[in-house]
């Protein structure tokens, strides 16, 4: 119980469906951000009650507050300082709290960053994208490369720590392009960078083009090129891949995400959202209801919008957590392992194909014990995952 939580909230709205997306995102005209809002706070205090009943008189360390969605940066900021005042006051803020709100570099959005840092919010991830008007034209982005820019100088100016997105391996992109993008953008915000390889996603604009022949993604191995040029890219500006999508200079690697890739105890609100909690000896898992409408009839009619939860068993949560923390460059401390889940490694793992990705070099232990997957290996965890877990 004095492990620090995280918190998740998610706002499922934007301005546009992108092309490639398959997040729980809609689109609606008009939001009544006031009752959203409510639900949201409401979702929260019914979390923190729980954990309450579960350990009476003991505060919960949190230690990091996610805004996520969808499109965070268009709800009202003092809907965002609401809910950072709730959660201070049911939990214990951690010294350090890490408050992290997702947003757009549209100049709409953008004139907003200094309201939100107000509000409480100390680190921003923009969703730049791209630096190239033709590629973000094609992604669908609302916001040109001039507009990324001038988000990521105000950002710079106004957040003790700032992130920004980018999706590589577009058709066409080329390897020489795509390390001058790079550049650009690490020489404007060089904390922390979250790249994302484009994949298409069923159900989604993409998946119905890409069917069609619209266009063409670059074959795997140019892929896993510009994936190799990103790290070497980001090591000339200090940032180290800490993760398989994720690279940050020292002490700036996201600590809400880090909460997940070390399956620690989240807290998730919002329509969709799914949650981690230890309740009784038990590990808990939830997520709530998909469709905003239905999710914010529920909450108003019954408190929350919990579709389901249940009790994981011990296997199932050895295997949720070396799915999430063989992605990182720290890998598995066997000890954790076995507290957390009640597995150990040698249990979780198929011994055959250890040894395999072991001699194959995807795979090595560390001087302390740890399990890691080694630069090679992240870029197939995809692959070897479902042969290497039991």
């Amino acid at each position: 119980m004095t492990e620090p939580l995280a918190l998740y909230v998610h706002w499922p709205f934007c301005a546009a469906k992108c092309p490639y997306c398959d997040f729980n995102s809609h689109v609606r005209e008009q939001v009544d951000a006031a009752r959203y809002g409510a639900a949201l706070r409401q979702e929260l205090a019914r979390e923190a009650a729980r954990i309450e009943a579960d350990a009476p008189g003991i505060r919960r360390p949190l230690a990091s507050i996610f805004f996520g969605g969808g499109t965070p940066s268009l709800m009202p900021p003092q809907v965002v300082a609401d809910i950072i005042a709730d959660a201070s006051r049911l939990f214990d803020p951690t010294p350090d709290i890490e408050i992290t709100l997702e947003a757009n570099p549209t100049s709409v959005e953008a004139a907003k960053l200094a309201e939100f840092r107000a509000a409480g919010v100390n680190r921003a991830s923009l969703g730049v994208q791209a630096l190239d008007n033709t590629a973000l034209g094609f992604l669908g982005r609302k916001h040109d490369a001039g507009q990324a820019i001038a988000a990521l100088e105000a950002a710079r100016g106004l957040f003790p720590r700032l992130s920004f997105d980018l999706i590589y391996a577009r058709p066409g992109q080329q390897q020489d392009a795509w390390r001058a993008e790079l550049r650009q953008a690490l020489a404007l915000a060089a904390d922390h960078l979250s790249l994302y390889q484009l994949t298409i996603e069923p159900g989604t604009r993409f998946a119905t083009e890409h069917a069609r022949g619209a266009f063409a993604l670059p074959e795997d191995d140019d892929a896993a090129a510009l994936y190799f040029a990103t790290g070497e890219e980001a090591a000339r500006f200090g940032l180290q891949p800490y993760e398989v999508s994720n690279y940050a200079k020292p002490g700036a690697e996201s600590r809400h995400n880090l909460a997940y890739w070390r399956y620690g105890d989240y807290i998730g609100i919002g329509a969709g959202a799914h949650q981690r909690l230890m309740l009784g000896g038990e590990l808990r898992a939830a997520r709530r209801h998909r469709g905003p409408e239905a999710w914010l009839a529920r909450v108003e009619t019954d408190g929350h919008a919990v579709t389901h939860e249940e009790s994981l068993a011990a296997m199932d949560r050895a295997r949720e957590a070396l799915l999430m923390g063989l992605r990182l460059a720290e890998g598995i401390d066997p000890a954790r392992l076995q507290r957390r889940t009640g597995v150990t490694l040698a249990e979780a793992l198929d011994p055959a194909m250890l040894t395999a990705c072991l001699d194959e070099g995807y795979l090595e232990w560390q001087p302390d014990g740890r399990l890691v997957a080694t630069w090679e290996g992240r870029i197939r965890l995809d692959l070897m995952l479902p042969a290497l877990l039991r």
